[in-house]
């Protein structure tokens, strides 16, 4: 495919402007280099009291867990192993939130994609991506609700979905239900929770970069992806980031049961 669009440079990073002052925040699929772990440094960024993240990968949780604690402090950061098809895990996790004072915002970032035709996908690669991306959202909403329920706290749910849940993409059948699902999730958890104060929120990115894409994802078909956006580059991953801090926040308190794309793609 021949270039039409220039790669428009990255801007320059936002500082932190205190947008979650005391909350304590819980992230899913958080080690490594992706949304996850920039999400964890933006809400620390933004003045959070703490924050406690999961991921599956004990040695990077735990990497990622001493680099944050020298820069942010140990008070502020705690990490535990979560498998979100584990209920008893997903509790387990927010178990660490309530010795912190209780979750206030739940960052629903797990999910699993894969490439497959729908002529040769079995039904074991099919429930896994439906198991984890969906179904894994699914419990982590419900126990989230739960606790905000039970202790009368106006929490916040920010899921992350995909502009796949949207747009057709070969070989992604199983990932881009499972995403619209978390879409329709988010749509009728809002209505759920809503008498209750408590606001469910998703983003819907579309390219965003990050080390373990570029190594699973041929340099051409990245190449094609970036052309579809109007920037011709991918997004980085604190700009994915920035949206779920700003749905998290005050300043997104009329907004619930919304889908925010955070995309350039060409209409």
């Amino acid at each position: 495919m021949t270039a039409t669009r220039p790669e428009q440079p990255v801007p320059d990073y936002v500082p932190g402007h205190n947008l979650l002052a005391g909350k304590v925040v819980v992230v899913t699929a958080a080690a490594g280099a992706g949304i996850g772990a920039a999400v964890v440094r933006r809400v620390l960024e933004e003045g959070a009291k703490a924050v406690v993240f999961s991921d599956t990968h004990a040695r990077r949780l735990a990497e990622a867990e001493t680099a944050l604690a020298e820069e942010f402090g140990a008070e502020r950061v705690r990490q535990l192993v979560c498998d979100v098809t584990d209920e008893t895990q997903v509790a387990a996790l927010l178990d660490v939130a309530d010795e912190l004072g209780g979750v206030d915002i739940m960052i629903n970032n797990a999910g699993l994609g894969g490439t497959a035709s729908v002529l040769e996908m079995t039904d074991e690669q099919w429930l896994k991506v439906l198991d984890i991306t969906l179904t894994g959202t699914f419990r982590c909403v419900r126990a989230a609700g739960q606790r905000f329920v039970a202790s009368g706290k106006k929490g916040v749910i920010i899921n992350n979905a995909s502009v796949i849940g949207w747009r057709a993409q070969e070989g992604q059948a199983h990932y881009a239900a499972a995403k619209a699902g978390v879409m329709a999730l988010t749509r009728c958890a809002a209505l759920d929770l809503a008498p209750h104060g408590i606001r469910v929120n998703a983003v819907s990115p579309s390219l965003a970069m990050h080390p373990f894409l570029a190594k699973v994802t041929s340099d051409e078909l990245l190449h094609e992806l970036k052309q579809r956006e109007a920037f011709g580059r991918a997004a980085e991953p604190w700009e994915v980031a920035n949206v779920m801090v700003m749905l998290a926040s005050d300043y997104a308190s009329y907004m619930t049961g919304e889908v925010v794309a955070v995309s350039s793609q060409q209409a």
